[in-house]
């Protein structure tokens, strides 16, 4: 498919700001062409939105908008939502006319609806959990009273398997608590009844404990922490928001971004010292595999499209390629990612991934170190993934981390860590 070639492949940003072609060259482009093309205008459209030649920028829109369709290809589709996304940032320049198209915000209700539908049809989140689940098996299971801390998955499909699991254990279940951080009052209670459910089928001791706040809000005492608890804390595609709390502090100090000094005096920072202040046995951490935290339009632009053309590779292979709901709502979901990446700057920025590589120098700085994760070998992490293989789907392993590919492109990346000082 083009965008497998594409995701292994970096395009050129240095193309030429001069593209120009009729409609009628457009149309008689074939499928692979008209790829290209939409690579070529994207990148030379983000070049003119960042440099603030409006005329330019317009003119590869008109010819984006001719090749590109959110019920055409992957590529297709793709485009469309990155020319949707640099649309709205060219838009944003006048915020009278940006704040009179009264743009709809989708409901957190849609939102949530999408994530259950990407969990249920790709394996990615299934995998991350798997593999969470055996290292967890691994690293707790001579402890008779274990302390799980959820920071903001609050999925069943995580920790009832799990809690299983525990409950079938040679020499009996432990005692289990599981403190789970979010937001969502909603998503608190329905886990708390599924999970009190099962330990009860299973003759568990067990306890939950809600924490209904926003992750960077969370404190110590809210943890309800006791002397003699294994702790264990996971963090699934929830760690990185606190990368927004960079800009937010700077624009309340007035802080110079490039100035070191102060960089490390920031909200991740502090709550990963937090974090090592109670001595986990394990911190498992799930975060894409993209580095959306660049401060260069450009720069982000390039990686998102080599990240998202994955993903859409994915559904395409997925769903077919047919405009059916699940797919539309699904792309949505990744359309709103793509807008805050490519549209919003600052404080709007809510999309702020980075790759493992940065994860393990900010888990370093404050005293952690990554450690194996459950497999043995490759094999067993070759055995996880057998099932979705034929499909494209593969695990990676990658100093210490394992990776969560679509044909060679890592989507996510799991990790392990602990204190070593």
């Amino acid at each position: 498919m083009m965008n497998s070639s594409f995701a292994s492949t970096k395009p050129d940003v240095t193309l030429s700001l001069t593209l120009s072609t009729s409609p009628n060259a457009l149309e008689a482009l074939k499928p692979e062409e008209r790829g290209i093309k939409l690579i070529q205008l994207l990148l030379t459209c983000a070049n003119h939105t960042s440099s603030g030649n409006l005329h330019r920028a317009d003119a590869c829109l008109r010819q984006i908008s001719s090749l590109a369709s959110i019920s055409g290809s992957s590529m297709q589709r793709l485009a469309a939502r990155f020319a949707s996304a640099l649309a709205v940032r060219l838009v944003k320049r006048w915020q009278g006319l940006y704040k009179a198209l009264n743009r709809a915000e989708p409901e957190n209700s849609e939102m949530d609806r999408a994530r259950c539908i990407f969990a249920q049809a790709f394996p990615y989140l299934g995998l991350a959990y798997a593999i969470i689940t055996r290292t967890l098996i691994q690293t707790m299971s001579e402890e008779r009273i274990i302390h799980i801390i959820d920071l903001g998955s609050g999925d069943p499909k995580l920790w009832v398997p799990l809690l299983r699991e525990l409950g079938h254990l040679a020499h009996g279940p432990p005692h289990v608590k599981i403190t789970c951080v979010n937001a969502n009052k909603i998503v608190l209670e329905k886990l708390g009844k599924n999970l009190f459910k099962v330990a009860e089928s299973m003759d568990m001791p067990f306890q939950f404990n809600p924490v209904n706040v926003r992750l960077r809000d969370l404190t110590l005492d809210m943890l309800n922490i006791r002397s003699g608890e294994a702790l264990t804390i996971t963090s699934i595609l929830s760690l990185h928001v606190l990368l927004a709390e960079d800009d937010r502090v700077d624009a309340h100090f007035g802080i110079n971004k490039n100035n070191n000094s102060v960089k490390d005096c920031k909200q991740l920072g502090e709550f990963l010292a937090m974090v090592h202040s109670i001595s986990p046995k394990v911190v498992l951490l799930v975060e894409q595999e993209s580095d959306h935290n660049l401060t260069r339009l450009v720069d982000r632009f390039v990686e998102g499209l080599h990240y998202y053309s994955a993903v859409f590779d994915s559904i395409d292979a997925t769903f077919g390629g047919s405009s059916c709901e699940e797919r539309i709502a699904i792309e949505e979901m990744f359309g709103k990612e793509i807008e805050s990446i490519v549209a919003c700057e600052g404080l709007e920025r809510e999309e702020r991934h980075e790759r493992y590589a940065k994860w393990t120098v900010r888990f370093a700085r404050v005293g952690f170190k990554p450690v194996r994760l459950w497999y043995d070998s490759m094999e067993d992490a070759k055995q996880l993934a057998a099932a979705y293989e034929p499909e494209g789907y593969l695990i990676v392993n990658q100093r210490a981390g394992l990776m969560i590919c679509w044909h060679g492109r890592p989507i996510y990346s799991v990790s392990a860590w602990n204190c070593f000082n």
